[in-house]
């Protein structure tokens, strides 16, 4: 490509590491995303070789650019412009993250009744009178 210059946000968003770029801007201006150490602002310029730490609601990373990518593609295809470096600790502790994240999403056949459980209960025992 012509210009290879490419901002941080747009990089990160490209290779699906956040889902949008307005969550990739908010993560580089809140101290989430560290080349060397230090914090960067989502219009930096990302160069081949720059390795980056990365702190997301999910888990940690630290990857190495390998290759710049300026529109979002498939994850199979995104995968390959850069080289996912998180140390085996950080991994560990990501899964430890993702065995006790809790979706919102209750398990099935659990909790309250469907409408069809509730009409066929009514069917079988009566209606509820809540007023008694």
């Amino acid at each position: 490509m012509a210009n290879e210059k490419l901002r941080l946000d747009k990089y990160l968003w490209a290779i699906r590491v956040f889902k949008t770029r307005t969550q990739a801007t908010a993560a580089c201006d809140e101290g989430k995303v560290k080349l060397n150490g230090t914090n960067v602002k989502p219009a930096r310029i990302v160069a081949v070789g720059d390795r980056y730490d990365i702190k997301t609601p999910a888990r940690k990373w630290t990857i190495e650019v390998t290759g710049l990518l300026h529109t979002r593609q498939a994850y199979e295809e995104a995968i390959k412009y850069y080289a996912d470096i998180t140390s085996e600790e950080d991994k560990l502790s990501n899964q430890r993250l993702t065995t006790s994240f809790y979706t919102g999403k209750r398990q099935s056949k659990t909790g309250r009744p469907t409408k069809k459980q509730r009409r066929d209960l009514e069917d079988f025992i009566g209606p509820v009178d809540l007023d008694d």
